[in-house]
């Protein structure tokens, strides 16, 4: 059965909640193009519209090579304090925009250092262009909580710096900890010793697994290093058969482990053939923590209100399993459970009770 269809407008007014998405992946086009300027950046162009279209263009066209290739763009104009500051800012006032609630940021800080910053003064930049946001966004009558995951790149050697600095910043707005970068080949195991360190120091953190590589990658996370949830984990489905669930995607499901599920980003890469066939649903009607993310806003030219239009239009999705996703996101986030449980029963049920 199809469900009755939502505008675009009620939509963007529902609460959202989103786990993963990547800040150097949601830059504005705009101010790419002013801080490229700055810096001394060549840029494919100088027009926002094209340079976004650009974007768009080359993570559909199936080359890695040039997918990753988009990211040297945004990288390169986030080596400097008020780069990170702006950038930081902005992506705060752009969820409070697509109604976003709560949200969580990723970004590896070794990626940011090439202009002379060191590790620390890359998060405190980043920590305070969030606050600034979220001040701002509060002020204007649409309050977002952001937190900060601290990413470690799994191809190169400084993930248990990364790890040292969640630990280092967990009181300052750093509310988790990831593993981002090329999955196939780099298993997450390769860096237990890291994992072991943020579990002694009580850090939650998520593993990106089961996207470019399959169920030894999610096995890894979970079971070897005891990720709390997963980013993508959309090739579980290669242990659900009929329906039938085999011993991980049971462990995951019962075991409530969220499932940081990125449609658009997924099409992109290859992960799913269709929104109307993407994972997503299916996992969500088998009872899996399954929520609802944008990955890289700029790269995919996507926000979480297209991603619902998305899944309403052409996965006949309702408002209540748009409600669904968004509470399993507060369930699932890296925050503390009387903060989740307010923001679930303050503000994400009540905005749905009007739209029901």
């Amino acid at each position: 059965m199809t469900a009755p269809r939502i505008d675009t407008d009620t939509l963007r007014r529902l609460p959202k909640a989103v786990l993963h998405d990547h800040l150097d992946g949601g830059l504005r086009p705009a101010t790419l193009v002013e801080l490229a300027a700055e810096v001394g950046h060549q840029l494919p162009t100088t027009d926002p519209d094209e340079l976004a279209a650009w974007y768009v263009e080359a993570a559909n066209s199936g080359d890695l090579v040039r997918y990753i290739a988009t990211f040297e763009h945004t990288l390169a104009v986030m080596q400097t304090r008020e780069g990170l500051l702006r950038t930081a800012e902005e992506y705060v006032l752009d969820l409070a925009a697509d109604g976003v609630v709560y949200g969580e940021v990723r970004y590896a800080p070794e990626l940011n250092t090439q202009g002379g910053l060191s590790l620390a003064e890359v998060v405190e930049s980043v920590q305070e262009g969030l606050a600034a946001g979220m001040a701002k966004a509060a002020a204007a009558g649409t309050p977002v909580r952001v937190g900060t995951l601290l990413c470690g790149m799994r191809m190169f050697d400084r993930v248990a710096e990364a790890a040292d600095l969640a630990v280092a910043y967990r009181d300052a707005g750093v509310v988790g900890f990831d593993i981002a970068g090329a999955e196939d080949g780099f298993p997450p195991a390769d860096h237990l010793a890291a994992f072991e360190h943020l579990r002694r120091e009580s850090v939650p953190f998520t593993i990106h697994a089961g996207e470019a590589y399959g169920l030894p990658s999610i096995h890894q996370a979970v079971q070897v290093c005891g990720a709390q949830r997963i980013g993508h984990g959309v090739r579980l489905t290669e242990d659900i058969v009929d329906g039938k669930l085999g011993r991980l995607a049971s462990w995951v499901r019962d075991r409530r482990i969220a499932l940081e599920m990125c449609p658009t980003s997924n099409l992109q890469t290859g992960c799913a053939t269709s929104i109307a066939e993407h994972p997503i649903t299916a996992m969500k009607d088998l009872g899996f923590r399954v929520t609802l993310n944008t990955d890289n806003r700029l790269v995919s030219g996507t926000t979480m209100t297209r991603e619902m239009a998305l899944l309403v239009e052409e996965a006949g999705w309702g408002v209540e399993d748009l409600r669904t996703v968004t509470v399993n996101a507060l369930k699932g986030a890296f925050i503390p459970f009387d903060e989740r449980k307010a923001l679930i029963e303050d503000v994400v049920l009540p905005g749905y009770a009007v739209a029901l």
